[in-house]
């Protein structure tokens, strides 16, 4: 309908109920000019719902009053909601643990996505749905939410990668890496010529951490995809880091990793003049860099003449809906959510949490745009490479090659860790019903770096102890797992890790040559670890 006969039928309109009220008129214009599609009437009625939500104060507030929106715009329909602030990173945890129990609404980390849809956690979106929400959001995000060519989760962010913060005072090229290091380093000499501890001299980047150092391989065409079957076990593994490409990774973190101005902890910001993080760190950014704050994209390296640009991690936050025995029940919810992560709706987190949309419209907003971190984010997503299901393992095998980058003397050095690397990582596939079940001591002691499980036997039931001793320092860090791997854990005070709870580590209050002895009667959540000295 034309404006012209818009206001041409509100005169009308105004004419002939000049005795009614202003607000009833000006709804029924309002009513013209933005029409609600109808309700069909078979969705009508009232819903008692159950959603879980980020943990993040004010979040569960802001979808009620979403939520409240969504009613006023189907007319009929009446939500009674019970939200809960969970972690999206242990929501699909405690869906996995009792499905039965979970909530109608759940919102989760993409990398839980194929675990959730082999335990028939997630109802799939309709093929309308499908189409909308695939119009509406990014490529990486309807990737992330997709399994076998289904639909079976909403987007809600794109915004889980990293990139590269840094200080315009001091890097002058932030695409390069050697010149980043470069700055750096001359940077450095003079803050140490000057004594200025407060100078920006560092690159921080966690080389030491397989999220990151996997950015050298993605850099070079390498790639590690492991597959599951339905039943969450790992049956095959494809990848080539061990290769030519692979060793051009090793070569170049080894330039980076054995820069004096290199430093691995990206968790803080001291001294930092280029740090590679992520969104969750851009009030830290702002904080420390001021009007020099600078974010972009990673940088390239070069080796041997060729340049590569370094890749990244990528991965989304997801809404998911519990598949429903009353079909117009589920429906009803699959609307909801569909509401929820509109483009609307993001813009709204965006504005009041910062979280990063992944509705193409609201990523075109002003506001979006000028977003400092955001933009260096979507600058870095072309080369990013979303996150699938990888073996708990693979982390901590993976974080070794930026410590052995490091440390290396020369190529062969170089290479050597990836032969390691590919038999370790391969051997994960590999392992008999036993190595699944063993029980291992791994932590900082004895320089292993959080690189070595220290194996432990059974002696009698519901009892393991490390096979041979271990020399601890006080303050030395540790944790016990089952099968070499992060499902099955002990940390602090024997607390066992569960959906909701990732204990923290173990601490050594001695010195000396110790066994580390488990008990455990393999149901409870709290087990004891006691260290028993060597005789």
């Amino acid at each position: 309908m034309k404006m012209s006969k818009i206001f041409s039928l509100i005169l009308v309109v105004v004419m002939l109920f000049s005795m009614t009220s202003c607000d009833a008129i000006m709804g029924f214009i309002n009513g013209l000019i933005n029409p609600q599609p109808p309700v069909d009437d078979s969705l009508t009625g009232t819903y008692e719902i159950t959603m879980w939500v980020s943990e993040i104060d004010g979040v569960a507030d802001l979808t009620q009053q979403q939520i409240a929106a969504f009613e006023a715009a189907n007319p009929g329909i009446d939500i009674v909601a019970t939200i809960e602030g969970v972690s999206e990173a242990n929501a699909a945890g405690q869906v996995l643990n009792d499905p039965a129990t979970a909530p109608d609404i759940y919102c989760f980390a993409q990398d839980q996505l194929a675990r959730l849809v082999q335990a028939a956690a997630l109802a799939p979106l309709s093929p309308a749905a499908t189409e909308a929400v695939t119009a509406a959001n990014d490529a990486g995000s309807v990737a992330a939410g997709t399994v076998g060519g289904k639909m079976y989760a909403y987007p809600l962010t794109s915004d889980n990668g990293y990139y590269l913060y840094y200080d315009k005072s001091v890097i002058t090229d932030p695409t390069s890496l050697e010149a980043i290091i470069a700055d750096c380093e001359a940077a450095k000499a003079v803050a140490e010529a000057n004594k200025d501890t407060d100078a920006h001299y560092l690159v921080r980047y966690g080389l030491e951490n397989a999220w990151y150092t996997a950015s050298f391989f993605f850099a070079t065409g390498c790639h590690s995809t492991w597959t599951m079957d339905e039943n969450g076990n790992y049956t095959a593994l494809d990848d080539d880091f061990n290769s030519e490409a692979g060793l051009v990774s090793m070569k170049g973190m080894q330039k980076l990793a054995q820069s004096p101005a290199y430093d691995s902890n990206n968790d803080i910001f001291t001294n930092a003049a280029a740090i590679v993080t992520g969104t969750w760190n851009s009030a830290n950014a702002e904080n420390h860099f001021g009007a020099n704050l600078g974010a972009t994209k990673l940088p390239s390296f070069t080796v041997d003449g060729q340049s590569y640009q370094l890749g990244s991690f990528t991965g989304n936050k997801l809404m998911g809906v519990k598949p429903q025995t009353d079909p117009k029940r589920g429906a009803v919810l699959q609307l909801l959510a569909q509401f929820l992560t509109n483009e609307e709706c993001q813009n709204q987190r965006f504005a009041q949490f910062g979280w990063g949309p992944s509705n193409k419209n609201a990523q075109a907003t002003p506001d979006v745009q000028a977003n400092a971190s955001l933009s260096a984010l979507a600058l870095q997503g072309a080369h990013g490479i979303p996150q699938g299901q990888i073996h708990g393992s693979w982390w901590d095998i993976a974080k070794v090659l930026g410590a052995d980058a490091k440390s290396a003397k020369s190529d062969a050095d170089l290479q050597a860790s990836l032969d390691t690397y590919k038999d370790t990582v391969y051997g994960l596939l590999g392992q008999t019903e036993e190595q699944k079940m063993a029980w291992s001591v791994i932590g900082g002691m004895q320089n292993s770096g959080w690189g070595t499980d220290f194996a432990m036997e059974q002696v009698s039931e519901g009892k393991w102890q490390t096979k041979e001793a271990i020399e601890f320092k006080v303050g030395d860090e540790f944790k016990l797992r089952r099968g070499a791997a992060w499902d099955v854990q002990v940390g602090a005070d024997g607390q066992m890790k569960t959906p909701e709870i990732e204990p923290a580590n173990l601490v050594s209050e001695v010195a000396g040559l110790y066994h580390v002895v488990l008990e455990w009667d393999g149901t409870s959540t709290i087990a004891k670890v006691t260290l028993v000295p060597a005789n």
